[in-house]
């Protein structure tokens, strides 16, 4: 935990090195109330919510209750949300999620339990929003409200525009909602296009609120949130009004507040490499001037007077961060045989490495780092890559129909009897009803369409086909867009992978922005399997290289290699991408950004270049960057 009086949030502010240790935290505080209260014979009013910031909080609940006898007799819950219409044993409903989640694996009272209802007639619902909002008031108002926040700024379902006066009511959804839920539906065009929400009064009236948030998905929404002004257009910002709201985040979401992105402008700082970097590298973008123009009268203008005063004069400054960046460019992200490596990123022994890509999705590895998958086999290395989950639930039906049509039609052709009853897949996949969950053979179909699609890719980028790992891990197979914990068998793959190949270099993805969360699980399971491996001696010469993908980059400041890449490299990169068929033209979870995944890999790969040059570095078309996690 880390807390700091010198900031610019406008809201208290608890922040953890990773999600687990802030959701320990607060379900600590929710069973601290509930026992408070059983002692007093009372009842603990609980304002619940849904979505992924939450389950780690529920998951603790429930351990509490089942080793340390948290009893929940005397809860009485209010959920923030409902979808509209929602009947309640559909997948996506709230009632569901609430039950496979919480409160299924407790002793709450179910009379006890109230969450919005999604099947009312909609000429009742005025009146039965009044009627909720009558039930918190009775029972004298919620004790403890938990929150997540949505990338609009929205708590429970206000939408931007939504006032502090608003209280439970019917409401129409924003499409960049609806995008982020359209995984669970199977598209965007599935999702409900309204939902019945707690108003932003009704939360305000809680005694108590915590607002969580994970991941860098959530950064620039979070910042927003905490230090820009109150306004309906980030309705979480009306929560600076509430005496009594904690905002309890990870470092991944508090990365763009000031006290973490420009800390000198809150505070005297410790100048190691690092922070001298990130200082300098803004001070460029915000005076518009490549780092070796930047003078003194720049830095005390812009609060680095300190740095100025202890390290300067800016000249010399400039030089140091200047010679950092450069140092971080190399075309042999494998190491450059028989050259000096003291101030390059990669050790030049062994010359022909093993190295394991791990790509948690199987079009992860192209996506993000398809051109020096290509470099490093053109160098000579081994190269294996490792695809860490099937990807199933990104195929669409049409696409699983369209290929299980033509293995029906192949076997016909040849009259062959077919091991699989394609007529159970072909009428199942053309009468499926919405959101249900595909049966096992459409899971295998469409399992092996992403297997088949990550095998060109990877025989593209000249990977031999002995040196392609399909993992498989189980905690992904569920059929369903919400996933197991990470468990046992999923760090043994992994592990096991590792002990085979004993790789010099292992690529994972470092990816915390992917809204789905895949890659955050994939991520753990590697750190897991490396960190038991670590005493090996294969281990002691492996470095762990972080990537990015299509979602998020590492911002210049944190780049510790940078691989240039040629408009040739570029265009194979994308014919690598364009092995991804069923991932193109309106893929099933594309996410708000309407671009393909090609351009969205291109744009910040050209990104990246750009602004090495804007620093005053060569001009490339385009980089791939990485960051080396040490263990």
């Amino acid at each position: 935990m880390r807390e700091n009086l010198f900031s610019f949030e406008k809201i208290h502010t608890v922040i953890y090195e990773n999600s687990n240790e802030g959701a320990e935290y607060i379900a600590k505080t929710i069973s601290d109330l509930i026992r408070k209260k059983q002692k007093e014979g009372k009842s603990a009013i609980l304002g619940l919510a849904t979505g992924s910031s939450p389950i780690h909080v529920y998951r603790e609940l429930v351990r509490l209750h089942k080793e340390e006898s948290l009893s929940f007799k005397n809860v009485i819950t209010f959920n923030l949300d409902e979808y509209f219409p929602m009947r309640p044993d559909a997948v996506q409903s709230y009632v569901r999620f609430m039950g496979e989640n919480l409160f299924d694996h407790i002793d709450i009272d179910m009379s006890n339990v109230n969450i919005p209802d999604g099947t009312i007639d909609i000429s009742e619902v005025q009146e039965y929003c009044l009627g909720y909002e009558r039930k918190i008031d009775e029972l004298g108002g919620i004790d403890i409200q938990i929150l997540g926040i949505g990338r609009s700024g929205h708590i429970g379902f206000n939408e931007p525009g939504s006032n502090d006066r608003s209280l439970t009511r019917l409401v129409t959804l924003e499409r960049i909602t609806r995008s982020d839920a359209s995984e669970a539906f199977g598209g965007e065009q599935f999702v409900p296009r309204r939902a019945i929400t707690m108003g932003v009064d009704t939360i305000l009236r809680s005694k108590k609120i915590f607002l969580m948030a994970w991941g860098n998905g959530k950064a620039d929404v979070v910042k927003q949130m905490l230090e820009g002004p109150i306004t309906d257009s980030v309705p979480a910002s009306f929560l600076q009004n509430h005496p009594n709201t904690n905002v309890v985040i990870d470092r991944g979401a508090a990365e763009k507040l000031t006290r973490f992105n420009e800390p000198w402008l809150v505070q005297s700082c410790t100048w190691d490499d690092n922070l001298v970097k990130k200082a300098i590298v803004w001070l460029s973008r915000v005076t518009k001037k490549p780092i070796l123009k930047l003078t003194d009268q720049d830095y005390n203008e812009h609060g680095l007077n300190e740095l100025l005063t202890d390290q300067g004069p800016a000249y010399m400054i400039n030089i140091r961060v200047f010679n950092m960046l450069q140092h971080t460019i190399t075309g042999w992200p494998g190491g450059k045989p028989n050259a000096d490596d003291s101030q390059r990123p990669e050790r030049r022994n062994p010359e022909s490495k093993r190295i394991i890509i791990f790509s948690p999705h199987p079009d992860d590895d192209v996506i993000s780092m398809g051109a020096t998958f290509m470099r490093l086999i053109d160098q000579g290395h081994e190269v294996h890559v490792a695809y860490q989950v099937s990807g199933n639930i990104a195929v669409a039906d049409d696409e699983a129909l369209r290929f299980a049509e033509f293995l029906h039609d192949v076997n016909k052709y040849y009259n062959r009897e077919p091991k699989t009853d394609f007529e159970k897949i072909l009428n199942f996949i053309k009468n499926k009803k919405e959101g249900e969950v595909d049966i096992p053979e459409v899971s295998m179909i469409k399992g092996l369409i992403r297997k088949g699609e990550a095998k060109a890719a990877a025989r593209y980028c000249g990977a031999k086909p002995q040196n392609v790992h399909f993992l498989d891990l189980p905690f992904y197979e569920t059929g369903r867009v919400q996933k197991q914990p990470l468990g046992e068998e999923d760090v043994k793959i992994i592990q096991d992978l590792i002990s085979e190949v004993k790789p010099h270099q292992i690529y994972a993805a470092g990816d915390l922005a992917d809204p789905h969360g895949t890659h955050r699980v994939c991520l753990e399971g590697i750190f897991e399997a490396v960190k038991r491996l670590k005493s090996e001696e294969y281990m002691k010469d492996c470095w762990v290289w972080l990537y990015r993908g299509a979602w998020h980059e590492w911002e210049i400041p944190e780049i510790e290699m940078a691989v240039p890449i040629s408009p040739e490299e570029l265009l194979r990169k994308r014919f690598a991408i364009f092995k991804h068929q069923s991932q193109k033209d309106g893929v099933v979870f594309q996410g708000s950004d309407s671009r393909e995944f090609w351009q969205r890999a291109e744009d910040r790969n050209r990104d990246t270049a750009t602004q090495y040059d804007e620093l005053g570095l060569a001009e490339y078309e385009a980089m791939e960057a990485f960051v080396r996690w040490k263990y």
